[in-house]
């Protein structure tokens, strides 16, 4: 059913992934250059990876062992984007080339937090389904 709460946290994890990339900035370098996710292509594919699993994850509703699977997947594989931002912005030692972290630094953990919102709510609806089963 579409209409679940974990589809909302999903489409809204999906939005986070692929829309804001395009607002907010990863970091601005020491020379003024605004650096953003969608212009690097390792940050705007695993970007638009995870935006690929969730929308995934929505239409695979009646598989919900699925579902929860690719939503681990999708949780892992921000965990990735945020090391590489976690590396990018401690391996420069001295503030050589970037300069003032951006907010786009932050969008995995937003991520992260609606799919765990969303792996919450399939496992309460697995949960369920079992105890119906048990009844019968």
């Amino acid at each position: 059913m579409l209409q679940r709460i974990q589809t909302i946290y999903l489409i809204l994890a999906a939005g986070v992934s692929a829309g804001l990339i395009f607002v907010f900035p990863l970091w601005e370098t020491k020379e003024g250059f605004i650096v953003y996710a969608f212009e690097e292509v390792l940050y705007l594919s695993l970007f638009l990876g995870s935006a690929i699993l969730s929308l995934i994850a929505i239409f695979m509703f009646k598989k919900r062992k699925l579902q929860f699977v690719l939503g681990r997947l999708n949780i892992i594989l921000n965990f990735f984007l945020l090391g590489f931002f976690v590396y990018q912005s401690l391996n420069v030692s001295g503030e050589t080339t970037v300069s003032e972290k951006g907010i786009g630094m932050f969008l995995p953990i937003i991520s992260i937090v609606f799919l765990a919102l969303a792996n919450k709510a399939i496992k309460k609806d697995e949960d369920l389904v079992k105890s119906v089963d048990r009844l019968r």
